[in-house]
């Protein structure tokens, strides 16, 4: 079946952005006395969105977080990102490669957040007004609900549609909606770690043109 729409995550897919998140929360944890690592941010954060993440937070370690917890991390991880943020590598080249087939992101990321993603990497025209955010829809990752909406913004069957995910939520998600779904590992948070079950992995952009053919072979769903 033909891939007419590319459907990005922003945050691990696009922007090389997931340790820059992680530090910058376990730092601010740090200062309330609760201890995270990297490996618990990997397993029950990533792909979640914000709001989600102070809850599990709360749940777990009975606490109940400042009220100005979420506006003070995300203040200071924009700093972070304004100081050091790139592109996944080879992001950039890889758009020249794929065509004239439309492209979209559906992230989980809160939009003033997205946004200034994108603006850093100056990715906001290529773009353009074609982001979504899991504000836009009833439920989250990984619920189906974005990538059903992003597909439905883009005019494109779910069965012409091709999702790239970090996450296991946003894999779950994609899976769902019932749309064909890339693992991508080529961020820096996912190096070494070994690609989800059942799940095509994409770990290099370069790579892409050739799983999407062999995606459009039939009887190859990836």
């Amino acid at each position: 079946m033909q891939v007419d729409l590319i459907i990005f995550d922003c945050d691990g897919v696009i922007a090389d952005s997931e340790v820059l998140s992680a530090s910058v929360l376990i730092a601010q944890l740090a200062q309330l006395g609760i201890a995270i690592t990297m490996q618990d941010v990997r397993r029950d954060f990533l792909g979640r969105s914000f709001p989600t993440v102070a809850a599990t937070i709360r749940h777990r370690f009975d606490r109940t977080l400042p009220d100005d917890f979420e506006a003070t991390y995300r203040a200071r991880l924009l700093e972070r990102f304004d100081a050091e943020l790139k592109p996944t590598p080879g992001f950039d080249a890889m758009l020249s490669s794929i065509g004239d087939r439309r492209i979209c992101v559906a992230t989980s990321s809160s939009p003033p957040r997205v946004a200034h993603t994108l603006q850093v990497l100056g990715l906001s025209e290529r773009f353009g007004p074609h982001v979504f955010t899991a504000s836009q829809v009833g439920r989250g990752k990984p619920a189906p609900d974005l990538f059903l909406f992003a597909a439905r913004q883009m005019g494109c069957a779910t069965d012409r549609a091709l999702v790239i995910e970090d996450s296991v939520p946003g894999i779950q998600a994609a899976q769902a909606a019932d749309i064909r779904v890339l693992h991508y590992t080529g961020g820096a948070h996912l190096r070494d770690q070994p690609p989800h079950a059942g799940v095509a992995r994409l770990d290099d952009w370069s790579r892409l043109p050739d799983l999407i053919a062999r995606l459009q072979t039939p009887g190859d769903h990836g």
